[in-house]
């Protein structure tokens, strides 16, 4: 489709019917891919995603464990003081963006649970890979902020790096309550240092704690990597969690990247299918995250 017709395209139909034509031709394409394949070279987590895809649509969790967070059934509550709306995560208040509206949170708060269920690709923390009481994390595009609020009361002290100014007053009322051990840097974390950026090796220069990278930038990890060579290239104990599912190669070139640098690496179990990606491509499927480990 060149490029006049894909604009029309865009104009004539609808966003909704646009992602489901984009899903129905996607799962065809998936779904014919690995019939062609000799069944050997297709493991049994690929088997069961292939299972869903079946009888259901293309899903960034094609699991069925995704099916279960329906937003309706999420409470938004109203702060009238701060003038804010947020849910309840773990018995905390995790407030939102003040000019999203209730339903918008509800399917943002959604996602949220959906990335971190006990058998999501995306989860972050397992049993074998958690944080303790000594644990300094710095949570690096924390967003929302929900992963940090999730292990506030397990960790000693908790570094969180948003550069997106529209995240910075909902941060700062989610974590005012432990502000003992919480600081909030507005800068991005990437492979320079200047007004709006930051290296991690910069940053740890001056702040000689941090035992835990958490790391989910949307496909800007590999320039969050450059800026921690030193640290990588380091004798400190360390403990990654690392998106991988971003871009095509992450997952083979971050996990050699690491497995150089003497860590222990792990990926989470499964597989996602980021369909929104316009360069996805085949095998389709996408590990999630690495687990990192370097005792």
């Amino acid at each position: 489709m060149n490029r006049i017709l894909f604009n029309i395209y865009r104009v004539v139909v609808p966003k909704p019917l646009r992602t489901s034509i984009l899903k129905h031709n996607l799962k065809k394409n998936l779904l014919h891919y690995y019939s062609v394949l000799h069944p050997e070279s297709v493991d049994e987590e690929k088997l069961e995603v292939l299972e869903y895809l079946k009888s259901n649509p293309v899903s960034i969790f094609p699991y069925q464990f995704s099916m279960k967070y329906a937003p309706g059934f999420i409470e938004v509550f109203y702060d009238q003081e701060r003038k804010m709306r947020y849910v309840m995560l773990d018995g905390k208040k995790l407030y939102f963006r003040r000019q999203w509206s209730d339903s918008r949170i509800r399917r943002a708060f959604a996602d949220l649970s959906r990335e971190q269920d006990p058998l999501s690709p995306h989860r972050y923390l397992v049993n074998e890979f958690d944080v303790n009481q000594n644990d300094v994390i710095a949570d690096i595009g924390a967003a929302e902020g929900n992963f940090s609020l999730s292990v506030t009361d397990r960790v000693k002290k908790i570094y969180l790096f948003e550069s997106d100014n529209r995240w910075v007053d909902a941060l700062e009322a989610t974590f005012e309550p432990y502000s003992d051990k919480t600081v909030i840097i507005r800068k991005r974390v990437s492979d320079v240092d200047d007004a709006q950026n930051v290296r991690m090796d910069t940053f740890i220069n001056s702040r000689d704690d941090i035992t835990f990278l958490k790391i989910d930038v949307d496909g800007a990890e590999r320039q969050v990597l450059e800026g921690c060579r030193g640290i990588l290239s380091g004798r400190r104990p360390l403990k990654i969690a690392l998106c991988t599912y971003h871009k095509q190669d992450d997952a083979k070139e971050f996990s050699e990247l690491l497995k150089g640098y003497g860590f222990n690496v792990t990926f989470s179990k499964g597989y996602m299918i980021p369909y929104y990606d316009k360069k996805l491509k085949a095998p389709w499927l996408r590990r999630g995250l690495i687990r990192a480990e370097r005792h």
